[in-house]
């Protein structure tokens, strides 16, 4: 591909109907074109959905005709592009300010009144992740992150919705933590920076951890992990290899354990509702079917549930 030409070889290869991407550096080994078109096809939506791979330096260039074209319905936004895509929003979300990255960009309004959304499902995607894990979590869970990240941010919000109040970040290099700072700042969270060699030994502390590291980021660690970590909801970002070296470590000791493809499916439901004109306080058409069908299409375990709505920006006010 020639990043250069995104825009004008995306717009005459995709057919005369309605079309949404997903973007991103590398992108050819993303799990959103399965689950969009399973969901499409139940939905009986003739939305077509592709993928492009696009570099930052190259982002504001690539896009800028597709966001013109009456036929677009939205781009997934995938790393590195979530800061950089925000530039080209006419107007962010509470979740998306909050959070300060998006995972979504999508058209509103009528034709002479559209302008560029931008939002960020991530925080959904986590949410719903962790309950699929464990349903019962406590009304304010003792949480944890690994890694601090740019989807540490995203994390941080979502711990937050779940009503966690104070968090433990377990991080390599504390110097390089300003945006989840920043994020918790805002909400008002209290964090606790830990070094990432002290998780194993303290994950017996928490109800709920999401992992934002690399995959095979944390294999050194996972053998030393100890203690009885029945009800623990772990979510493992990673999702290249399943089970990870985290999971595997953690179930043996009694933690539910999900992995990146939980997170990924329930965040697509968002941007499905989205790119479908659909309002985030709705339920897709026969949603549970549609679900199934995207975690058939993403190797999903047959856990599915219904996910909890994540839309009110009120859920990100800070509990001061």
């Amino acid at each position: 591909m020639v990043l250069g030409s995104f825009g004008q070889m995306l717009l005459t290869r995709t057919p005369e109907g309605p079309w949404a991407a997903v973007l991103g550096h590398p992108v050819h080994h993303s799990l959103s074109p399965v689950m969009h078109r399973a969901a499409y096809a139940v939905l009986g939506e003739e939305l077509s959905y592709t993928l492009a791979d696009v570099e930052e330096d190259d982002f504001a260039t690539a896009v800028a005709p597709a966001l013109q074209d009456p036929r677009w319905r939205g781009f997934s936004v995938t790393m590195p592009l979530k800061s950089v895509a925000c530039r080209q929003a006419d107007r962010l979300t509470g979740f998306a300010q909050v959070v300060g990255v998006i995972n979504t960009l999508v058209p509103i309004g009528a034709e002479q009144e559209r302008h560029i959304l931008g939002h960020n499902t991530d925080v959904s995607g986590i949410v719903n992740a962790l309950v699929a894990a464990q349903p019962d979590l406590p009304e304010s869970p003792r949480a944890a992150i690994l890694g601090g990240g740019g989807t540490a941010t995203a994390a941080t919000a979502a711990l937050h919705i779940l009503g966690a109040d104070n968090m433990t970040v377990f991080v390599r290099n504390p110097k390089r933590t300003e945006r989840v700072a920043s994020v918790a700042d805002r909400l008002g969270t209290t964090l606790e920076w830990a070094p990432l060699e002290a998780a194993p030994a303290r994950m017996g502390e928490f109800d709920v951890i999401v992992s934002t590291l690399p995959a095979r980021a944390f294999d050194d660690y996972a053998s030393s992990i100890s203690g009885d970590l029945t009800g623990l909801a772990l979510l493992d970002v990673s999702y290249d290899p399943w089970p990870s070296g985290l999971a595997v470590a953690a179930q043996d000791r009694g933690a539910a354990a999900v992995s990146g493809r939980d997170m990924l499916l329930y965040q697509a439901v968002d941007q499905i509702k989205l790119f479908t004109g659909r309002l985030l306080s709705e339920e897709l058409p026969h949603q549970m079917e549609v679900l199934r069908a995207m975690a058939d299409a993403a190797g999903v375990q047959a856990r599915v549930k219904a996910p909890r709505k994540i839309y009110d920006d009120q859920t990100l006010r800070p509990r001061r």
